[in-house]
């Protein structure tokens, strides 16, 4: 007996983790491609259980919010012709979702990005918890190590986001 692959691949999940007013959310529309509804299929069963999602669970982006991620996430063709700003879910909210779609695919899938946001808290715990034992190693010895101590503290920082250059670019120029 093998082992079930998932539906959706874990990197696929965590990818459409996003931070929005300090809270790990996804967003609607990527919720939808991955229970493998429309988008307005998921907004409509959540709009008749209104009642499941408080502000903790679901908010509405605002304009800006919405305007601002666009400008950072360069593919987001399936955002293009949208009438409204997206609907953002958090950890609870997506758990929610499984009771409001009731399929065998939106319950598997939920797993899956349940597991995910697991995994990343566990991983921010660990980060965390180095971060704590290299302040207390540094407080420990002195100046003689903080080279050393920058240099580990530059490494566990996270890589800035590449940005493109928008417009022409020859081949040259770059």
């Amino acid at each position: 007996m093998g082992v079930k692959q998932p539906l959706v691949s874990v990197e696929r999940i965590e990818q459409a983790i996003l931070l929005v007013r300090e809270e790990k959310v996804i967003l609607d529309a990527e919720l939808a491609v991955l229970y493998g509804v429309e988008t307005k299929v998921l907004v409509q069963a959540v709009k008749r259980h209104i009642y499941r999602f408080p502000p903790d669970f679901m908010f509405q982006l605002t304009k800006e919010e919405f305007d601002h991620l666009r400008s950072q996430i360069v593919t987001s063709s399936r955002w293009g012709g949208r009438r409204y700003p997206p609907y953002a879910f958090t950890e609870q909210g997506v758990a929610m979702l499984s009771s409001v779609l009731n399929s065998p695919r939106a319950i598997q899938v939920n797993i899956e990005i349940m597991r995910a946001f697991i995994r990343l808290r566990r991983m921010l715990a660990s980060h965390a918890e180095l971060a704590r034992k290299l302040a207390a190693l540094e407080k420990k010895y002195d100046a003689q190590f903080k080279a050393v101590f920058d240099a580990i503290r530059q490494l566990m920082a996270p890589p800035a986001p590449k940005c493109r250059r928008i417009g022409f670019h020859s081949e040259e120029g770059e």
